[in-house]
C-alpha cells in the first residue's frame, strides 16, 4: 500500500475519523492503531502499516 497523508476531523468514543489530505476520502479507524499525542487536527503519515505524526 502506498504512502498517505490523513488529518484527524473528529474522534468518537474509541474511533477516529482521518481525511485523506490529497483525495479527501474520509477513513474511520479505531484509535489503538494511532500513534500516542493524537488528537483532533493532528496530521499523520501513513506508511509500512503504522502510522506516524507529522508536523
Amino acid at each position: 500500500m502506498e504512502p498517505h497523508d490523513y488529518k484527524i476531523i473528529n474522534i468518537e468514543g474509541e474511533y477516529a475519523t482521518l481525511k485523506d489530505l490529497d483525495s479527501g476520502e474520509e477513513l474511520f479507524i479505531t484509535l489503538f492503531l494511532l500513534p500516542d499525542g493524537s488528537d483532533i487536527g493532528t496530521k499523520l503519515h501513513y506508511e509500512n502499516l503504522s502510522y506516524e505524526i507529522v508536523d
